[in-house]
Parts: structure tokens; sequence; C-alpha cells
């Protein structure tokens, strides 16, 4: 085993070396969600903790489409790279901005009417619902400006340069928590504005993230080359199709999961406001761990993205395996670390001693559960770098609506075991959609080695 590591060992390097900057950058969206969970817990008390639960909820499942249409554009990129085709790929760029915010405009309707409408007819505590909706309302706001930063973002990354866009996220992050913390508590002589405060600095925070990050990639010299043939008044819709066609299944891929997610925070706010707060602040410390996973499958779809793009198979073959290797060993440490601490980790969230207790039983399951979150999304970005999207969404489907939400309703509500239930269900769902994605993967790679032999 050691022998076989030794003589691969830069393919596990350099996964490592390209998605460590991803992680901390997607780390970084997770931790504007994850700095409003605990500064809301600490200072504006449960029930607004449970009101920035159901926001998250139900505003995720938007927002995600929009993330997932933007991620189109790094496969493509990472296999016209492959190709030295430069003026594709700033073409592609013309085009993906476009629809981006197009996409971000569409979206904001649809938080504005759609997310609000579910929000209030969800039998959620009234109370909850009034503190969340102004919350709902700035957050929606953010969507375009994060959608031209993940524009670039995703240009960036799929040529390889990551560690941009991680810093960007940092400072973007120190931003948004200084800003909540003064506007939350009513710092300088402000009056304290709770769950408003939060939306505020989180839209401050993306509206600079985008303008440095547009900054960075017009006027650096390592795009002189891409850009040389960039206009935003290039509109190809054949382009456009191009990145639809491998963006809009991902966003559903997205839709899917955290769709699955968001259902199961409602039904545990069906059974009560701790039960939602508990589930907001352990899935808030899963999610954590989950962006080192993410940035694995990131790492693959560009490394596996440039292999497929030369057809390089079997280098295709090791890099997949080695974000494989490299997640299970992650998400392992991570579930070990989950179960020594799950009893004082909550505290990092919430002071409430009732919801401690609830989310430190679940902080346990948690552990196995991330091990098949990890597999599962290195999965689908193994899958996306071959340009495979349209079967993977449909397992997620299969996955997360027809086994996962089902059985987190019958355990959760009907054989009466709360939100530890609806936990089980979530596990179940992220196990099959793991086992499935790799069944695909090896199915296209086998088939893609038969074709190299009998050629």
């Amino acid at each position: 085993m050691f022998k076989k590591y030794t003589s691969n060992k830069i393919y596990y390097q350099s996964t490592v070396a390209l998605a460590g900057p991803v992680v901390i950058s997607q780390l970084g969206h997770t931790l504007v969600q994850t700095a409003d969970t605990i500064i809301i817990g600490h200072y504006a008390g449960t029930i607004s903790l449970a009101a920035v639960s159901l926001v998250h909820s139900v505003f995720m499942v938007v927002l995600v489409i929009g993330l997932g249409v933007a991620y189109g554009l790094t496969p493509l990129i990472a296999q016209e790279n492959g190709k030295s085709n430069f003026k594709e790929c700033a073409r592609l760029l013309s085009n993906s901005l476009w629809l981006n915010v197009v996409t971000a405009v569409f979206l904001f309707l649809l938080v504005y009417f759609g997310s609000m409408f579910a929000m209030q007819h969800a039998d959620q505590d009234p109370q909850v619902v009034e503190t969340a909706k102004p919350y709902l309302l700035i957050l929606s706001l953010s969507i375009l400006p994060l959608m031209i930063f993940q524009t670039f973002k995703q240009f960036a990354e799929g040529l390889g340069f990551t560690k941009q866009a991680m810093s960007i996220t940092i400072w973007g992050n120190v931003v948004n928590v200084v800003i909540a913390v003064i506007l939350v508590k009513g710092l300088f002589g402000i009056e304290p504005m709770g769950v408003k405060g939060v939306g505020i600095a989180t839209l401050v925070d993306r509206v600079l993230m985008m303008l440095v990050m547009v900054w960075y990639v017009l006027r650096s010299n390592h795009f002189k080359i891409y850009l040389q043939y960039f206009s935003v008044k290039f509109i190809d819709f054949s382009k456009i199709l191009d990145v639809v066609k491998i963006g809009l299944p991902v966003a559903m891929q997205y839709v899917f999961e955290i769709g699955a997610f968001a259902v199961a925070a409602v039904i545990a706010g069906q059974i009560g406001s701790t039960e939602q707060a508990a589930h907001q602040t352990a899935i808030t410390l899963a999610a954590m761990t989950y962006m080192m996973a993410g940035g694995i499958a990131s790492a693959a779809t560009i490394k596996i993205g440039n292999s497929f793009g030369k057809k390089n198979y079997k280098r295709l073959e090791k890099f997949a395996y080695a974000s494989y290797h490299l997640v299970i060993i992650f998400m392992l440490f991570f579930a070990l670390i989950f179960t020594l601490f799950n009893q004082y980790l909550p505290y990092l969230i919430t002071n409430d001693v009732k919801v401690i207790m609830l989310a430190s039983q679940l902080l346990v399951i948690a552990g196995i559960f991330q091990l098949f979150d990890g597999t599962q999304v290195v999965g689908l970005g193994t899958l996306r770098g071959m340009g495979d999207v349209n079967v993977p969404t449909l397992i997620t489907f299969v996955a997360y609506w027809l086994i996962g939400l089902p059985s987190c309703y019958v355990l959760g509500i009907h054989l009466n075991l709360g939100v530890k239930g609806i936990w089980y269900g979530l596990t179940l769902g992220l196990l099959t959609s793991s086992v499935l994605l790799f069944f695909r993967f090896r199915y296209i790679m086998n088939m893609k080695l038969r074709q190299v032999k009998e050629k």
C-alpha cells in the first residue's frame, strides 16, 4: 500500500496543493453563514437562531441554483485550457458573465416571491417567521454581487489559479464578522439590529469581494493571453448553452441535496424550535468540515477536466482515486473529532443548554454522515470533470428525495425518533448517493479505457 502511494504521490500532492486554497475559499462562503449563526446564537437568543436556520434553509435552495450554474464554467475552462484554446476560454468567460447576471436577477425574484411565501406557509413558529423576513430580503440582494464574483472565481480556478479567491474570501469574512458584531450588538451608538444586522454585513461583504475579484482577473498578467479575446459585448448563445448544459444539471444536483437538507430543517421545525436550533447548530459544524471534501472535489474536477481534454485517461484515473483516498482520510479524522468533542463543539454556536445537549447527540451521527457526504461530493466532482452531469443529477434525486427524505419523515415523525431520526434518514440518502456515483465513475472509466485499447 505504501509502495503504491510512493509511486503515485505526485497525484496526491498535486490534488492537495490545488484543493487547499479552494477549501479555504469555499469554507469562506460557509463561514459567512457560520459567523451569522454564531453571532446570533450568542447575542440574539434561540428564536433568532431558529430564524437564521429557517432563512438558510429556504434561501440556500435558491442560492445553490446560481452557484451550480456558475460552476458550469470551470470544467469547460479546464478542458479548453488542456487543448491550449485560449480564445475559447475568453469567450466562455464573456458568456458566463451574462448568464450569471441574468440568473441572479431571476433568483432574486424567486427568493422575494417564492422563498418568502414558502417560509410563511411551512407551519413554523410565527415569531420565528417574523424575525426571519428582513434577513431573507437582505440576503436576496446579495445574490447579484455573489454571482459576478463566482463568474471570475470559476474562470480563474478552471485555469488552476485558486489562491487569489482564497485570499479575497478570507478578508471578506473578516469584514463580515466585524460589521455583523457591530450591527447586531449595536456598538458605537448604533441601534442593535439583531438578525437584520447580519444580513447587511453579508451584503457589504459580497459587494466588496465582487469588486476585488473582478479587478484581480482583469488586471493580472496571468490572464492576459486569455483576456485579449475577452469582451462583454461578445454574446454567443451557443457558448451560453455550453455552460448551461453543465451548469444547470450541477445546479439541480445542488438543489436536490441542499433542498433535502432544507426540508429536513423544516421537519425539525415542526417538532419544535429547540430541535430546529439544534439541527442548525450541528449542521453548521458539519458544513465546515464538508468544505474540505468540497475543495478536494473541485480540485478533482479541474485535474480530471484537464486530463479529459488531453484524453489522458490513465492520469485521469489516478487523480480520481487520489481524490477519493484523500477525502476518506480527512472525513475519518473529522468524524473522530466530532465523536470525541461532541459535548463541547456546540458551545461555539450557542449557550442554550437544551440546544447543546441535543446538538451533541447529532454530532455523533455526523461522524458517519460526513464520511458518505465527502465521498459523494468527490464522486460528483470526478464526473463533472469528465462532462458527465445528467446521470449524476438523476442519482442525487433518487438518493435524497426518494430515499433520504422519506426516511427522515418516517424515522423522525412516525417512529418518534425526533431530530435524530431525521439525521439517520439524511445519512441513508448520502450513503446511497455515494455508492451509486462511484459505480457510475467506474462504468465511464472502464468504457474510456476500453476505447483506448481498441484503438
